[in-house]
């Protein structure tokens, strides 16, 4: 009876400070929450700072390989230069510095060996004769005869004089004698564009002028009409819209030893009007014959699809006919009063 009677006794209630030791659990539940969220907002401005950081190397990156090419195609005209001129260990120099930024740069390691193996060759000195005189007397004499060539437009000539100078004093009037090359240099690659049909020799040519002063307007649309020509003639026979659209932009007096600007841009128009006509593009390819004709008369095969394309363009509408007016004859008789 004892075990039942303890087993039965009523269970006490449970104080209001039983409940207190709770509390400070949900207290630190919060502020792990708040914690935990800090810390993510932390974590994802970190990530934000670090890809903005990459993007920005990225772009640095490009702008100094952009930065790069430009200087190592300085260098390579300049060694071109250099070349031209003998003037050997400068050329080696900018081949070296261009090879060890780029090893496959194009045409670098090709003219390093030119530069090599034209060194290495000895200079052989020729024996005095007694009879034998040098062309000029001295560096003034040179001078001379380098003002006259320029002034009867002897471009060549007067370049292998003004050498002479640089080679028997090169400090002989240096401002006059830059100026006689920057003229010569600049006369002889304008010379070549549009009368030698050498357009990769003229613009060697003003490029070397460009060391001596800066070009001028003229000889600046020439040099780029000739690179665009180049272009050009690249797509001829296989694409005549891009061969078109580079000749439209090239001046029509340059001449490439076969066809002048001119000539190649109306070769190139009605080309690209029969690909049009072909394609049923009857107007465009009738606007593009158009603009052949208008600089010189078209051939067989454009002449014909010329008058076809201008036909689907603009056929032929009828006209309704038109009713005959009614006419009034004349009264025979007199008319009564």
């Amino acid at each position: 009876m004892s075990e039942q009677t303890e087993n039965s006794q009523p269970v006490p209630p449970i104080k209001e400070d039983d409940t207190q030791p709770i509390k400070p659990i949900k207290k630190n539940s919060r502020w792990l929450s708040i914690l935990i969220g800090v810390l993510g907002f932390i974590l994802l401005l970190g990530l934000g700072g670090f890809s903005g950081y990459q993007s920005g190397i990225g772009v640095r990156k490009t702008e100094e390989k952009s930065i790069l090419a430009k200087q190592l195609s300085e260098q390579y005209s300049f060694a071109l230069v250099d070349l031209q001129f003998k003037r050997y260990d400068a050329a080696k120099q900018r081949l070296e510095y261009i090879i060890s930024k780029d090893p496959s740069y194009p045409g670098a390691q090709e003219k390093l060996t030119e530069i090599l193996v034209v060194s290495s060759i000895p200079t052989p000195t020729p024996a005095p004769t007694a009879t034998s005189t040098p062309d000029f007397s001295g560096a003034e004499s040179a001078y001379q005869r380098s003002q006259q060539l320029i002034q009867a437009q002897d471009w060549p000539n007067a370049l292998s004089a003004l050498d002479i100078i640089r080679k028997l004093d090169p400090t002989y009037k240096t401002a006059q004698v830059d100026g006689m090359y920057y003229f010569a240099l600049r006369n002889q690659g304008i010379a070549l564009l549009t009368k030698g049909g050498n357009l990769e020799g003229g613009i060697y040519y003003l490029t070397l002028a460009e060391r001596f002063g800066p070009l001028d307007n003229t000889a600046v649309q020439l040099r780029d009409g000739a690179r665009r020509y180049i272009t050009g003639a690249s797509f001829w026979d296989l694409d005549w819209k891009q061969a078109f659209d580079y000749f439209s932009q090239v001046d029509g007096g340059l001449w490439d030893g076969t066809m002048t600007g001119t000539q190649r841009y109306q070769f190139a128009a009605m080309r690209y009007a029969d690909d049009l006509f072909t394609q049923q593009s009857y107007c465009k390819a009738d606007e593009m014959y158009q603009t052949a004709s208008g600089l010189g008369n078209l051939d067989k095969t454009a002449a014909k699809n010329a008058g076809q394309a201008h036909q689907q363009c603009y056929p032929a509408t009828e006209v309704p006919p038109t009713a005959a007016p009614a006419t009034t004859e004349a009264p025979t008789a007199a008319p009564t009063p």
